[in-house]
């Protein structure tokens, strides 16, 4: 309550003093199809796609590099520079077959040459998640120029989703000029080949892109494309209210999407989430590698008031499982939510011979959301009789200590967690990529090793589910929610095309492509 009072009064006192933000205008222009512009807080840090993972980056390299293939609204792959793709009998090869109408921004044809630069570059540097995605590719070839082989050096039923929708697709014939792939800047002259291309640049004001006409794919409705930067959300909603942009780019506060319901002139687009906010613990710490202890922290966590009173309602469980309910073919029904009993977790910690336990929790302090939900978490856990110190913190010095494993509660989120088998890899196999819990379970190993080995989900589908159940057993990652995500535009735009997750939402480029005015 007290945030929307403070944000009405901020709206009031914006509106009275008329302070410019950038790039604002005095008078909204009624929507055409020349221009679309969108809201962000933050600019673009890296423009090599490849490399590049802030929300910024991707929206803008996106709409310039294409992928193999989008993903729709249930989460499912769709052809995009791909036109289809396949396995063989035994695994251990896989083929894609790629449009043959796309262009470079020079003139120059897209092909599998430069499908098979961009991913052995990442093979070779070992650079982004991309890298821990294919580690089982032995080599990529070019059979023709529409057509890519890629060998395995096992079977692996998640490669093609991975390499098809994560890897950016880059102009060989530029990127093989730079010493390194991974440290090239790629930041002037670019060579694009999305249904935009990035035309004017001007730091901490706004990036242009224009319509690129005849893209393969679909040629776009709207000629121009602009992020303007904002300080902040509060200043992106007095702009969107103002008709000075149409669309607020990052996910709004829950609190701030319950303030815009009742606007006439905006429009709440509801994109579910593929990842999920939780609690991970360091199982390399004592007491934190006794599943007791992490079982009466688990218990120690009211659920429910994190989800109605932090996330307003905006938000789901998902029965403290890692396959959520936004995977429905992953979703294992039998899975319960861990129950909020302060005396249980007592009677843990007493098993446990554990006394006076007192642990420190890092959070990105910049979340809103888990900003709001952190002290909840620590004030819950004092019916427990367990102390958790907060510690929340600049970004960059948050991801250091996680990289590190560094802390003995780690609070985040994932963006998106959309393929069971590679991401429970990622996240919870022995030396994975993103296994911040320090998890080492051998049996663990073995059934997410299956589930990769599986050429289907439905095959995949046991061992995974299995894992999973482990997963939720031993307390190695406590699920709080799926969040609802609330994106805002003007009602003078429609046609957007959503898509799950805080990445993608309508920002995607087969949304953008598919925008036009209202009417």
């Amino acid at each position: 309550m007290r945030r929307g009072v403070i944000l009405a009064a901020l709206a009031v006192a914006l509106t009275a003093c008329a302070p410019s933000v950038p790039g604002s205008s005095s008078s909204a222009a009624p929507a055409t199809a020349d221009r679309l512009t969108i809201g962000t807080t933050a600019d673009v840090v890296n423009y090599n796609p490849l490399v590049g993972n802030s929300r910024t980056d991707s929206w803008v390299t996106n709409l310039m590099y294409p992928h193999l293939t989008q993903m729709d609204e249930a989460g499912k792959r769709i052809p995009y520079l791909a036109t289809e793709w396949s396995y063989s009998e035994d695994g251990k090869t896989a083929t894609v077959r790629l449009r043959d109408d796309m262009k470079w921004s020079d003139g120059k044809p897209v092909t599998a040459d430069d499908v098979v630069f961009s991913v052995t570059a990442v093979q070779k540097e070992k650079f982004g998640v991309v890298a821990g995605l294919i580690t089982a590719l032995d080599e990529a070839e070019a059979v023709s120029p529409t057509e890519v082989r890629f060998e395995l050096t096992r079977p692996d039923g998640t490669f093609l989703d991975n390499v098809g929708f994560w890897l950016p697709i880059v102009p060989k014939h530029v990127f093989e000029k730079a010493p390194s792939v991974q440290k090239f800047a790629n930041d002037a002259n670019w060579v694009s080949a999305g249904p935009f291309k990035l035309t004017k640049v001007e730091r901490g004001q706004r990036y242009i892109l224009q319509r690129v006409d005849g893209f393969g794919p679909g040629q776009p409705a709207v000629k121009e494309v602009v992020f303007r930067v904002f300080p902040d959300v509060n200043t992106e909603v007095l702009a969107l209210r103002n008709g000075e942009i149409d669309l607020i780019g990052n996910v709004l506060p829950p609190a701030t999407a319950t303030e815009l319901k009742s606007d006439p002139k905006v429009t709440l687009q509801q994109i579910p989430s593929l990842g999920w906010a939780h609690l991970q613990y360091n199982t390399k710490r004592k007491p934190l590698d006794d599943v007791r202890v992490r079982r009466a922290l688990a218990h120690a966590v009211d659920y429910e008031a994190i989800r109605n009173i932090a996330l307003k309602g905006f938000a789901k469980s998902t029965n403290s499982s890692v396959l959520t309910p936004a995977l429905p073919g992953w979703a294992d029904p039998s899975s319960k939510e861990y129950v909020f009993d302060p005396e249980q977790s007592k009677k843990l910690l007493a098993e446990a011979g554990v006394t006076d336990l007192s642990l420190s929790m890092v959070y990105d302090q910049a979340d809103p959301n888990i900003a709001r939900w952190a002290p909840m978490v620590r004030d819950s856990a004092k019916k427990a009789g367990i102390t958790i110190k907060l510690q929340g913190l600049e970004r960059n010095t948050y991801l250091d200590k996680t990289l590190k494993r560094d802390f003995d509660i780690y609070a985040g989120s994932w963006a998106v967690m959309d393929n069971p088998p590679a991401n429970l890899g990622l996240a919870f196999k022995s030396g994975g990529f993103i296994n911040y819990a320090q998890v080492s379970n051998p049996k663990l190993d073995g059934l997410i090793d299956k589930g990769q080995r599986a050429l289907t989900p439905e095959e995949a589908r046991a061992p995974i589910q299995e894992a999973a159940r482990i997963i939720h057993e031993q307390v190695y990652d406590n699920v709080l929610y799926v969040e609802t995500f609330n994106i805002a535009h003007s009602t003078r735009w429609t046609g957007f095309k959503p898509m799950p997750s805080e990445l993608l939402s309508i920002l995607n480029p087969l949304s953008l492509a598919a925008a036009k005015p209202a009417g």
